[in-house]
């Protein structure tokens, strides 16, 4: 498979299973930054847990997990912005949303035709890319299938049909796929996240940290390969909204410097570390990292930092143990 060939793309059509910010001007024009001493560098290792199953919540500057919680524990999250009108998949589950036009929630259906028509989030986070779109002026009803645990069990679908949003909150209406228990509810933006968390079985949970709190989140998504195409669930790192990412290539981890984002621009795509850092060798069944990818962080405080990945398996020979080289720069 091709490593990251596309980075963006439009509603994604399933039929089997934003935007770079340039440096277009000197480095003393760029945001400023926190006076604060940058000390030497550091190695941190964290561990995703059997089977991938939790994300962690990372604060970089500190060097800490501010929030973990199981990736099951949530189905979607809704923008929390006033204006903002965008429904997220927790893409950790490879969920998936097909659109089955204006039918009734009430009226008893199946999952024929839900692999033909279904579409994934872009990983990139843009959010004119989601699986549901934009849903607004419409009737429409969406078959959420809510995708797989954490030892691959598969965890149905639910109707749904979002009916409004304004800036306090959505509704929304819900059924079982035979129309059985059918209900509205009320979900209220949170000013303090990007964006509210709800659960199917537990209503609105606080899983996003608090804005400003946290800069990168270690878990699973579902990422889009193009050659063969396949949608497929990955392990790696996606970036808070209000953090900026650019990717240097190169061997020379301690002379990277802030200069090098004049010709690796910033990014401020969701998945711009994402999890090609590692690759997987069917020959010997392992994880091999490359600390060639070397990252440069613009995190949620305005402090820059560089990484680069060195291992992905924890001391007792555990996959989904990241442990990374971080420097203040």
């Amino acid at each position: 498979m091709n490593r990251r060939v596309h980075r963006s793309f439009s509603q994604i059509l399933l039929p089997t299973l934003g935007a770079v910010v340039l440096l277009s001007s000197c480095l003393k024009e760029e945001l400023p930054v926190p006076t604060r001493a940058r000390g030497e560098g550091r190695t941190l290792d964290f561990c995703l847990g059997t089977g991938y199953q939790d994300q962690l919540w990372m604060d970089l500057s500190a060097g800490t997990i501010v929030s973990t919680n199981p990736k099951a524990a949530w189905d979607l999250a809704f923008e929390s912005a006033p204006q903002g009108w965008h429904v997220m998949l927790n893409g950790s589950r490879m969920m998936t949303s097909w659109n089955m036009g204006p039918i009734s929630l009430a009226a008893a259906c199946d999952t024929s035709g839900l692999y033909a028509g279904r579409r994934i989030d872009a990983p990139s986070g843009v959010p004119d890319s989601t699986a549901i779109g934009d849903w607004r002026n419409a009737e429409d009803v969406y078959m959420i299938d809510l995708g797989y645990g954490p030892l691959g069990e598969w965890l149905g679908a639910r109707k749904l049909r979002i009916l409004s949003v304004d800036q306090a909150q959505y509704v929304l209406q819900i059924a079982e796929l035979d129309g059985a228990n059918l209900h509205e509810v009320e979900i209220l933006k949170d000013p303090v996240r990007s964006y509210a968390s709800y659960s199917f079985s537990q209503g609105v949970l606080p899983i996003e940290p608090v804005i400003g709190t946290w800069d990168l989140v270690l878990t699973q998504f579902t990422h889009q390969f193009f050659e063969p195409w396949l949608p497929y669930i990955v392990t790696g790192v996606l970036s808070a909204p209000n953090t900026r990412v650019a990717e240097v290539h190169t061997s020379d981890f301690a002379n990277v410097s802030l200069a090098d984002t004049m010709a690796h621009p910033f990014s401020n795509h969701r998945d711009a570390i994402g999890y090609d850092w590692k690759t997987y060798s069917f020959v010997t069944s392992s994880y091999t990292v490359d600390p060639n990818f070397v990252y440069i962080v613009h995190d949620a405080e305005g402090y820059f930092h560089k990484l680069r990945f060195l291992d992905f398996y924890g001391s007792l020979g555990q996959t989904g143990c990241p442990r990374f080289e971080v420097v203040g720069l």
